[in-house]
């Protein structure tokens, strides 16, 4: 079992900038894919970005690609998001997570979820 705590969400202007912070309470951090997901007002929890044990594989939500880059530091126990270009749909609750490897991780087998750190992003 992994317990997750995120961090860094915050109020932005549009175009601008927020490092959201997963910290991991477990002894096999590094044996995990981590990700994040977010939960609009109203809508389903969404898939935004993975990355595998190693660091070597990551993968994107189309609507972040090549503005959100995950990474994740396994001798600190730390995932991150960096978010750029913020824009108004991007305001969630942004949440943390764990699984075995990524496939797993998008097809619903989660292991731990984090309880959320809000973004709000003003036009």
């Amino acid at each position: 079992q992994v317990t997750l705590v995120e961090s860094g969400g915050g109020l932005v202007q549009a175009g601008g900038s927020l490092r959201l912070s997963c910290a991991a309470s477990t002894r096999t951090f590094s044996s995990y894919a981590m990700g994040w997901f977010r939960q609009a007002p109203g809508k389903e929890r969404e898939f935004v970005a993975a990355i595998s044990w190693s660091g070597g594989s990551t993968l994107y939500a189309d609507s972040v690609k090549g503005r959100f880059p995950i990474s994740r530091d396994n001798a600190k126990n730390m995932v991150y998001l960096r978010m750029n270009s913020l824009k108004p749909e991007d305001t969630a609750a942004y949440y943390c997570a764990a699984a075995p490897n990524i496939a797993t991780l998008t097809g619903g087998g989660v292991a731990g979820w984090g309880q959320g750190t809000q973004v709000t992003v003003s036009s």
